[in-house]
């Protein structure tokens, strides 16, 4: 079994798709443990702003089998296969850790974008604190104390889960 964080991002009928998003990983994945749920300004385009939430599960899937599954649920929920990457998105799942996997196919692990976008690494750092980042070698918690929170503007917000979830919901004052 390999554990992976999984970030989750939408401003298109966000409320909706995260939902739907959430229990769809459920159905591929089992019971997911879920970060707190951020709004956040678009970052690399101008738009209405982001939810953005990471989950954990577990998996016996091959990392092309999560990467393709992530795909399906996408798709399921209105994602367009040739939306540019800087614009509007009903649903973006991205597979952040498979374990301390280091590749670069068939997708990028660790995903790089979990030190740069405040979006990731602050839900990250609630569900996995102690975890280390198996390139840089520090935890989450500490990766996101050091983070310049200044750069992209962030923030939690109350969220009605969906209540057939299968919730184990880490709450933080991080």
């Amino acid at each position: 079994m390999a554990r992976i964080y999984i970030s989750l991002g939408t401003n298109i009928s966000p409320e909706q798709h995260l939902k739907a998003g959430l229990l769809d990983l459920q159905q591929y994945f089992g019971a997911l443990q879920l970060s707190r749920v951020f709004e956040s300004e678009a970052v690399g385009f101008k738009g209405t702003n982001f939810l953005n939430m990471v989950a954990a599960a577990d998996t016996d899937l091959s990392i092309a089998d999560v990467v393709a599954t992530f795909k399906q649920i996408e798709q399921a929920n209105g994602r367009i296969k040739s939306e540019k990457k800087f614009s509007p998105r009903s649903l973006d799942i991205d597979l952040l850790l498979y374990d301390d996997t280091i590749c670069n196919l068939p997708v990028e692990l660790p995903r790089g974008e979990i030190l740069f976008n405040a979006f990731v690494l602050w839900p990250l750092a609630e569900i996995a604190p102690d975890l280390h980042h198996p390139v840089v070698q520090k935890n989450y918690h500490s990766l996101w104390q050091a983070y310049d929170k200044h750069c992209q503007s962030l923030w939690p917000i109350a969220f009605d889960f969906p209540a057939e979830l299968q919730l184990n919901i880490t709450l933080s004052t991080l």
